[in-house]
C-alpha cells in the first residue's frame, strides 16, 4: 500500500484504536487480578495485561514507522465504538470470580470484533496486518483460555 496523507491518517486512526482497546483490556485484566481470590486466575490475569502492554508498543511501534507519534488520549473510531473494559469494574466489587471471568470475556469478545473490523477495514498495509491478525489470534487463544476457566 503505498501511503498517502490520508491513507496514513486512516492507519494512524484505526492503530490508535487498537491501542484504546487494549489499554482498556490492560486495566481490566489488572482490576480482575487485584479482585480474585485464586492465586493461578490472579497470576493469568497479570499475564494478560503484560501481555496487552506488549501489544500496545507493538502498535505504537507501527504508529512511529508512518512518522506520527502515537495519540496518548486514546480513542479513534474503534476506541469510541466500545469500550467493554470501562465497564465491567462494577462486576470487581463483589470479587465473584465468575462475574469477573464474565466480564473479561465480554471485553475479549469487544476486543477480538474490534480487530476483525481493524483488518477488514482495508487501512493497514501489509506488516501492520501481520501484526494485527498475530495480535487477534493471540486475543482469541487467551478468551479460549478464559472460557476455559469458567467451565472449570
Amino acid at each position: 500500500m503505498i501511503h498517502t496523507d490520508e491513507t496514513t491518517e486512516k492507519a494512524v486512526s484505526t492503530l490508535n484504536g487498537l491501542i484504546s482497546i487494549l489499554e482498556d483490556g490492560k486495566l481490566g485484566y489488572t482490576n480482575a487480578a487485584e479482585h480474585v481470590s485464586s492465586p493461578a486466575i490472579k497470576t493469568d490475569f497479570l499475564d494478560y495485561a503484560r501481555e496487552r502492554a506488549l501489544f500496545i508498543v507493538e502498535i505504537q511501534d507501527q504508529i512511529n514507522q508512518l512518522g506520527k507519534s502515537t495519540d496518548t488520549a486514546g480513542g479513534g473510531p474503534l476506541g469510541a465504538i466500545h469500550r467493554a473494559w470501562i465497564d465491567i469494574k462494577s462486576s470487581f466489587t463483589s470479587g465473584d470470580t465468575e462475574a469477573i471471568i464474565n466480564a473479561c470475556i465480554s471485553g475479549e469478545e469487544a476486543a477480538i470484533e474490534k480487530y476483525k473490523m481493524a483488518l477488514e477495514d482495508n487501512h493497514l498495509d501489509g506488516s501492520q496486518i501481520a501484526i494485527v491478525s498475530k495480535q487477534l489470534n493471540s486475543i482469541e487463544n487467551t478468551l479460549a483460555k478464559i472460557k476455559a476457566k469458567k467451565l472449570s
